[in-house]
């Protein structure tokens, strides 16, 4: 009798199961960053990058409208004239430049000690806050231009200067404390804050938020250590708050630049302005707006390079 045979089949190995690596926070805050700014690229792809680059064809081009738009090549020859033959262009650069060394400091100290302010815990903080938002709003365009045009405005500050010949505050402490022609040297850079407060709170807005949402994100406890150990308020600020926050100031920095250099009031964008459209000279205008543009990106690189370096970062 045959016994039967048994066919044994061999289980095949089981492959080893392979485990995605989880990724880290940095890669997940760098995904987040970029879809952030996704629209922003999608936006200057789309609308903003051929007009940019025709700009930068018109900037070496004499531009005519013989049966439509005509562009003859001409070379750096707009750049010469923005630099040797207009009178005013780079005067206005260089008064812009020197405002902004002056006005971008006040803007960065002010918001920030508003931010430290406001991050107190008191009553009504809510409020506060948002009245501090107020110059965000009161800078859009039409109230900007309702302000500029306001010739009620302008006629109570023409009477007011013409009844008295202190224009200011400061100048009423001045001429207390101060003989007349005496100077007070560095102080005065104060002094002209003071007097120029409304315009640098109005250009505070989007700095205090930033500031303000930097400081939100320091761990409590870290305070809670430093007055354990003994700190006093001035050290904890200038040891945990002040290097906390650097990275910010960093950002707010670069925000304040541009933001200066593109306010309605810009010299130098009204000659541009004025150039291209009474002028119609689209060729030149050009030019001296990718001149403009130029010396901004320079100074933006610069003072990036000088203050990253004393930045604190931390995970």
């Amino acid at each position: 009798m045959k016994q039967g045979t048994k066919q044994t089949t061999r289980q095949q190995p089981k492959k080893p199961v392979k485990h995605k690596k989880p990724k880290s926070m940095a890669f997940k805050n760098g995904v987040t960053g970029y879809l952030y700014i996704l629209p922003f690229a999608i936006g200057f792809l789309a609308f903003l990058l051929v007009p940019l680059m025709q700009s930068l064809r018109m900037a070496f081009c004499s531009v005519g409208f013989d049966g439509g738009m005509t562009f003859k090549f001409v070379g750096v020859d707009n750049f010469k004239w923005a630099f040797t033959v207009d009178p005013n262009f780079v005067q206005n650069m260089i008064g812009e430049l020197l405002q902004m060394a002056y006005t971008v400091p006040s803007i960065i100290i002010f918001s920030f000690f508003i931010a430290v302010v406001l991050n107190q815990d008191f009553k009504g903080r809510g409020l506060i806050r948002a009245i501090f938002f107020l110059p965000v709003i009161l800078s859009s365009g039409v109230l900007v231009g309702i302000e500029t045009n306001n010739q009620l405005m302008a006629d109570l500050k023409d009477v007011i200067a013409e009844s008295s010949n202190l224009t200011s505050i400061t100048d009423v402490v001045k001429s207390m404390f101060l003989a007349e022609g005496e100077s007070l040297g560095p102080i005065n850079y104060v002094f002209d804050a003071v007097d120029r407060v409304y315009d640098i709170a109005i250009s505070s807005g989007i700095q205090i938020i930033i500031f303000l949402s930097g400081l939100q994100t320091i761990s409590p406890s870290m305070f809670e250590a430093a007055k354990i150990e003994g700190a006093t308020a001035w050290e904890t600020f200038w040891k945990i708050t002040f290097p906390m926050i650097s990275s910010l100031i960093l950002v707010n920095v670069i925000y304040s630049i541009i933001d200066f250099f593109v306010r309605s009031d810009n010299e130098v964008m009204d000659q541009i302005k004025q150039v291209m459209v009474i002028d119609i000279k689209y060729g030149r205008s050009s030019a001296m707006a990718w001149t403009y543009f130029a010396v901004i990106a320079v100074i933006i690189s610069v003072v990036s390079l000088i203050i990253s370096k004393k930045v604190y970062y931390y995970d």
